[in-house]
């Protein structure tokens, strides 16, 4: 990819084909004292209120940088490098983190281990680097007292608050209103599936565990719907079209929202996946439609259920787990509460936390 220049006006080839730049595009990237706010990275001046029909009477390019002198007085320089990096018009940062498809064969998961400065290490970049290839990271040490986990959400983004909290104890108790306060075997799901938009990170931190049992267990969804997308496709199709119900309801609250087990973006790419068989409902449609609905949820079910695409650890006190709930499913085996306590204290955050924080630390390390 490069710039090149032909009788002021200025073209970006990118090897397959070439195309002018409009002016007023270069117009509103000049980035001088008197027109960017280096403090804040904002413009001085509203591009919107301008006449966008600017003309450019010069164009150089001169040591890396592009020199401009515009018909309405302005003359600038711009960081070509800076130019070509919005020429891809995507997200360079997070989407060229490949995923990384794993299942029951995952063995020696890297642990990340809390220390001072923790938040603005390198170490950080590495882990948010594996959060996004794997779905998950583990990290070790992370401090228990006065509800840490609540710091720790913060110092990377912000807590998203629900009304379960601005964090919530994860422990068994009488009259529940979630099944995750209980003994019971949980089977893998993902959290909030009702909510609109669901809660993108989930972070779990281990205070207690003194139990035999309560091993934590994770699916990865995006692995999951792959490998029935090969197989299956006629089950895949119907699963990213129809939209069912989740609903939550205790008492002072119903959430409700619809969404397809298997949510593709705009390319027909895998995007979310939700699951709480105990909090869905199929919509009414013609028979056998829900026939073959039927038969493939309970395949998609099947193969999360299946021990071939789990893991199984335990959470030591101090571990913190922090997954993608959009992709990860979560579960728990069953305990014995006579055995000791096990008490896990949960959060939740929305990607922008994760996603602001690693382009931070790659402009701070030059990466």
């Amino acid at each position: 990819m490069k710039i090149e220049l032909n009788e002021n006006k200025i073209f970006f080839n990118n090897g397959k084909s070439i195309q002018e730049i409009h002016p007023f595009w270069i117009r509103e990237r000049i980035d001088g004292d008197e027109y960017l706010d280096k403090g804040t990275q904002q413009r001085l001046f509203d591009p919107s209120t301008m006449n966008a029909e600017v003309i450019i009477n010069k164009a150089e390019i001169k040591n890396g940088f592009l020199e401009v002198n515009f018909n309405d007085g302005v003359n600038s320089k711009v960081d070509i490098k800076k130019l070509e990096a919005e020429f891809s018009n995507e997200d360079t940062v997070i989407k060229s983190i490949p995923k990384k498809k794993w299942d029951s064969s995952l063995k020696n998961i890297k642990n990340f281990k809390y220390k001072d400065n923790f938040f603005d290490s390198k170490e950080m970049y590495d882990l948010l680097i594996s959060f996004y290839e794997y779905g998950f990271v583990v990290i070790k040490n992370v401090p228990t007292e006065n509800n840490y986990i609540v710091k720790f959400a913060n110092s990377i983004g912000s807590v998203r608050r629900t009304n379960f909290g601005e964090h919530f104890n994860v422990k068994s108790k009488s009259n529940p209103n979630d099944l995750a306060y209980t003994t019971l075997h949980l089977s893998p799901h993902t959290d909030n599936p009702y909510r609109n938009p669901v809660p993108c990170i989930q972070i779990l931190h281990c205070i207690e565990n003194e139990v035999s049992g309560g091993y934590s267990t994770l699916v990865d969804g995006y692995s999951v719907t792959e490998r029935l997308k090969a197989e299956d496709p006629d089950s895949y199709k119907i699963l990213t079209e129809i939209k069912i119900r989740f609903k939550f309801i205790d008492k002072s609250v119903v959430l409700e929202d619809w969404s397809e087990l298997i949510h593709l973006d705009d390319e027909k790419k895998f995007k979310q996946v939700r699951f709480s068989p105990r909090l869905d409902y199929v919509p009414m449609l013609e028979k056998n439609k829900l026939d073959q609905y039927y038969k493939a949820r309970k395949k998609l079910s099947d193969m999360y259920n299946s021990e071939k695409y789990r893991i199984e650890f335990k959470l030591q006190s101090k571990d913190l787990l922090m997954m993608d709930n959009h992709r990860l499913l979560h579960g728990r085996t069953k305990f014995d509460p006579s055995e000791g306590k096990r008490f896990l204290q949960g959060c939740y955050i929305d990607f922008d936390s994760t996603e602001g924080k690693l382009r931070h630390l790659k402009r701070k390390f030059k990466i």
